[in-house]
């Protein structure tokens, strides 16, 4: 038994009817329609034939047909038509963004937000590898006699701070020289020179020892180490209205990923370049995404440095409309923080 056009034909219309209503479809419903052509008697026929190659199944004995994961992913890779978002609506989505590039933190979780929004799924961003970012300012700003607050910013806008010691003896002035003298010797360059640089700062500048050894400790800490705030959430409540989501443990699944950020970073892995990358149900990995659909792609922060964006939602999700909106927002995303540089 092959897959010949009458069969793709009607499998594209209960694909997309299941999509729409998340219910079992039936031989009468696809016969009316259009473009189809055909009776429900032909219908029947060809969904038994579907549903013996593995691309349909039958909950219940009287029950229409539903897809299967094999259904899906002949519909993403051979069926689906994606068309580009209506262009008001992506000027209403760039103006948005537009408005929150004070800070690299803000822009996205605006982008998760703009994501979630527009496809009423979760979106997750993960902000780029501290690790391959470069500094493009050290500053280290007086609190007290004995503390100040360093704060690193990355080309591509990204900040971490944090407060350290200071030793006795350095005052105000000489903490910013040193910042200057920092900034300028450190800008631009990837974490092994950084250390390189530091190695031999420390050792030309005995007087400064500790607090240049301190400020490598934690630039190490904080450009090799990814922390809660790298990983993005938006409309993680969105996938409870979906009818699927109203049994208890499949929710409880669900919103434990929300809560591990490796297993997000896992759910987000693999794939590169600006294409969506799309796993269906058990090709996640994630026994806990096994009814979900997930779509990544990538952003660019700096020359060299990549995020990456996705979207979970059903199996049943509209991939067309899914894979438009993340295209455009990691699009309009990689050119906001490019401009920053």
């Amino acid at each position: 038994m092959i897959m010949d056009e009458r069969k793709f034909l009607i499998l594209q219309a209960i694909v997309d009817d299941y999509i729409t209503t998340a219910a079992p479809v039936g031989s009468r419903t696809i016969s009316r329609k259009s473009g189809v052509g055909f009776s429900p008697a032909t219908i029947r026929n060809e969904m038994s034939d579907l549903e013996q190659l593995g691309y349909l199944a039958q909950p219940h004995t009287s029950a229409g047909r539903v897809p299967s994961y094999k259904a899906y992913r002949l519909y993403v890779d051979q069926l689906l038509n994606v068309s580009k978002l209506p262009p008001e609506e992506r000027e209403k989505m760039n103006a948005y963004l537009s408005k929150k590039t004070d800070q690299v933190g803000t822009l996205i979780r605006s982008a998760a937000a703009v994501i979630s929004d527009a496809t009423r799924y979760t979106s997750v961003i993960v902000a780029p590898k501290l690790s391959t970012l470069r500094i493009r300012n050290l500053q280290m700003v007086p609190v007290s006699d004995t503390l100040a607050l360093m704060v690193i910013v990355t080309n591509a806008g990204i900040v971490k701070d944090t407060v350290i010691r200071v030793p006795e003896g350095i005052t105000p002035d000489m903490l910013y020289e040193i910042s200057r003298m920092l900034t300028e010797q450190l800008a631009d360059k990837p974490i092994e020179a950084v250390r390189q640089l530091f190695a031999e700062l420390i050792r030309d500048m005995g007087e400064h020892r500790r607090l240049l050894a301190e400020a490598m400790q934690v630039i190490e800490e904080k450009m090799t180490h990814a922390d809660e705030s790298d990983v993005v959430i938006g409309g993680g409540a969105n996938m409870l209205s979906y009818p699927e989501y109203q049994d208890a443990g499949k929710a409880q699944n669900f919103l434990s990923v929300l809560e591990s950020r490796d297993k997000l970073q896992k759910a987000l892995a693999g794939g590169s370049g600006m294409e969506v990358t799309i796993r269906i149900g058990p090709e996640n990995g994630l026994p806990e995404l096994s009814d979900c659909s997930v779509l990544t792609a990538t952003y660019q922060a700096g020359d060299d440095s990549v995020g990456r964006l996705g979207i979970i939602g059903p199996t049943r999700m509209n991939y067309s409309r899914a894979i438009s909106v993340l295209r455009y927002v990691g699009m309009a995303l990689s050119e906001l923080l490019s401009d920053r540089k």
